[in-house]
């Protein structure tokens, strides 16, 4: 019996890193077998060609680079992270928790399409690719840490300011609207858990934020035991 994949999604700037660790706290601390994963893989040589491309090197805008060719530097990079990392902990029974998964490339590569029926077949594709043809396991749950637009690009620029750098998605609002307006449109289609991550126009506290993902999680966590009976 394979374990649980539970993946953190939003635009950038919404505390995805943050929040998956918090998770995996909480989880072991109540005695859950538990591994953590991001992506890219930036630590491996397989994140190489995800590198060249947010560094700019085929292109100054996401738009220069076709979605189907950039879609594949991911998703590489996630088969090489699965099969020499967490594919023995994720079968044998462990949770894993991923900062971005697949669900990340359906949102970014989806914004370069400007026709719907172009962006459903790319989709498909996208999930025939990597569920199908890479055998990487689907999430169980997927975490959308919402956050409005306004306040998103304006924890990017700090976050810029701090790092001294931005790569090409961060570099352009107008592809970041897109892929917030994206990532309405799969919560909905897909059925994703979305957590409000301000009120009243302010970000709430972390531990608050943390306290409506572990509700999430514990609801699937029951469901998965009711199943296993």
């Amino acid at each position: 019996m394979h374990g649980l994949l539970i993946v953190f999604e939003g635009i950038d700037g919404s505390g995805k890193a943050t929040q998956s660790a918090e998770l995996v706290k909480r989880l072991n601390d109540a005695g859950r077998q538990v591994m953590h994963v991001s992506f890219p893989d930036y630590d491996s040589p397989s994140s190489a060609l995800v590198k060249m491309y947010l560094h700019g090197d085929f292109g100054k805008n996401p738009s220069d680079v076709n979605p189907y060719a950039s879609s594949l530097f991911y998703a590489l990079d996630r088969f090489a992270s699965y099969r020499t990392k967490w594919k023995d902990f994720y079968q044998q029974g462990g949770i894993v928790i991923a900062d971005r998964y697949t669900t990340s490339n359906m949102v970014h590569q989806m914004t370069k399409f400007d026709d719907e029926q172009e962006r459903a077949q790319f989709l498909e594709w996208l999930e025939k690719t990597e569920y199908t043809e890479l055998e990487l396991p689907k999430p169980d749950c997927v975490i959308l840490l919402d956050v409005p637009l306004t306040i998103s690009e304006k924890l990017v620029k700090e976050r810029a300011v701090r790092g001294g750098s931005m790569d090409i998605h961060e570099q352009h609002i107008d592809y970041l609207r897109r892929c917030h307006a994206a990532y309405q449109i799969l919560c909905q289609k897909y059925g994703w858990r979305r957590v409000e991550c301000t009120h009243e126009g302010a970000i709430r506290s972390i531990h608050d934020i943390a306290n409506d993902v572990f509700c999430e999680i514990q609801t699937l966590l029951a469901t998965k035991a009711q199943e296993e009976k």
